[in-house]
């Protein structure tokens, strides 16, 4: 009997993820509210939203209960927690596969003019594709103008109900200090003062691809006979956390079950994601517009069949829709690419880490479409030719060295509309606007900018005739061999 594709699995798992939960939150059971916890709120001054006015307004010290339904409370500790495990583990080897797999790509190159030629390559393939999704948004929202359909009163709802979030109080702290940085910032954060304090932690990869590239390159300058030993270790080390790729991916199913079932539990009010509808629709039509884009590339110029790359890399975009992070979902991007696609894995190891940290394709597409839509709510006439091209300029910047996990576009977000001069008043409203709805969007634009990874990795290596017959291979390709 033929085995089930694994990204029929996943996508099964998906569908009833969603089922499920929709099950759950609105059976009679599950609507049940119960006490979450108490707190005790000090004296503070509040920002209140009244017809689209932020007032500050003094709040007593008072005493609050917050609850949830039964179906949130089940879902979030027994459902949620195996969608947490499996991006754990991904997060776990995505450090050490970065680590092994660039080494002994670069290692195989055995020719630094060749290393020189795909750095150039990648980078400006990366920034073109770039500029392309900038352009694509801005399209969209000029010829739609979503903002002009969202009603005074969906508009206040949303602001009251948002504008004072915690979670976007912090991203808009994070953007203060993204905007504070130097021109040269980006650079000295690039390089690691203790290499071991990078690793420990994911949202450090450039400064770990840049001592990767550095201990690869003397790899090759050095000696051969003497640093064959440590070639062969990291080609071991490499083949071992791909085969940890493969024994992780085998809980994808169910870790996508419980992904999405955790994201329509926590879902906010349907009514105002409704209020949002023709916003969110001109961002997903964009989106499909720079997936079309991807693929007419494939055909055109890799000569390969648009519906058999997207068969191919279709787990690691649906692990990216469920994880909403390419820091996590790149183990399985590389193991795709490599096996299934055919890049060479000293093209891959290079292109695609580094595509995790600057290539934002859906991410910097979304800051177009978000930006002119707040600008269409809010500040009208902030709807220059000038601000939509400083929208380009600052996206493209904004993309680079963005961390690859979910919410990093918010922060984007906020720092593309001080560039452009937004009333800094009306920030929180702005951003209130459209927080309803940023975490499936979030989903959407991370499945693009993986998708862009890979690629701008089958590019780079049909140009450096580096794409080959794909192998794929299983977690129990030698099983039989290890069994008493």
């Amino acid at each position: 009997m033929k085995k089930l594709a694994l990204h029929w699995k996943i996508l099964i798992g998906m569908v009833l993820g969603v089922l499920f939960a929709l099950i759950l939150v609105s059976s009679s059971w599950g609507k049940e509210k119960i006490e979450k916890f108490s707190v005790v709120e000090k004296a503070h001054w509040e920002t209140q939203i009244t017809e689209g006015s932020a007032t500050q307004v003094y709040i007593e010290a008072k005493e609050s209960t917050t609850y949830w339904t039964k179906a949130e409370k089940f879902i979030n500790h027994w459902i949620a927690p195996w969608g947490v495990i499996f991006i754990n583990l991904l997060k776990l080897i995505a450090i050490p596969l970065i680590l092994a797999s660039l080494i002994k790509g670069i290692s195989d190159l055995k020719n630094i003019s060749k290393f020189k030629k795909m750095g150039l390559r990648t980078i400006v393939i990366y920034i073109g594709t770039t500029l392309v999704a900038i352009c694509i948004g801005l399209i969209i929202v000029n010829v739609v103008q979503p903002g002009n359909g969202i009603s005074d009163k969906a508009k206040t709802e949303l602001a009251s109900k948002y504008s004072s979030s915690s979670s976007l109080g912090a991203k808009i702290e994070e953007a203060k200090k993204q905007g504070n940085r130097g021109p040269l910032e980006f650079i000295v954060e690039m390089v690691p003062g203790n290499i071991f304090e990078a690793m420990s932690k994911n949202g450090k990869m450039l400064q770990v691809i840049f001592f990767t590239i550095l201990f690869g390159v003397s790899l090759i300058l050095a000696d051969p006979d003497k640093v064959m030993p440590m070639k062969r270790g990291f080609d071991a080390l490499n083949e071992i956390i791909m085969k940890m790729v493969d024994i992780i991916m085998l809980m994808a199913p169910f870790a996508v079950f419980s992904l999405l079932a955790s994201v329509i539990a926590n879902t906010g009010d349907p009514s105002l994601l409704f209020a949002l509808i023709k916003y969110a629709l001109a961002v997903l039509a964009g989106l499909a517009l720079m997936i079309i884009f991807h693929l007419i590339v494939i055909k055109v110029y890799a000569k390969k069949s648009p519906l058999w790359f997207l068969k191919q890399i279709s787990p690691a975009q649906l692990v990216a829709f469920s994880t909403s992070s390419s820091a996590a979902t790149l183990p399985v991007t590389m193991e795709r690419v490599e096996e299934h696609i055919g890049v060479d894995k000293e093209v891959s190891s290079f292109v695609l880490p580094v595509g995790a940290t600057i290539n934002m394709d859906g991410t910097s597409l979304y800051q177009a479409v978000a930006s002119v839509f707040i600008l269409q709510v809010l500040w009208p006439e902030g709807l220059t030719m000038s601000n939509q091209l400083t929208i380009i300029f600052t996206a493209l910047l904004a993309s680079i060295g963005s961390a690859a996990v979910p919410g990093a576009g918010m922060v984007m977000l906020i720092i593309v509309l001080e560039a452009i001069g937004f009333p800094s008043e009306q920030l929180a409203i702005g951003l209130a606007l459209i927080f309803a709805v940023d975490r499936p969007l979030d989903m959407c634009r991370t499945m693009v900018n993986v998708t862009g990874d890979a690629m701008v990795s089958t590019v780079v290596a049909k140009s450096l005739g580096k794409l080959h017959q794909p192998k794929a291979k299983n977690w129990d390709d030698n099983y039989e061999k290890v069994q008493g």
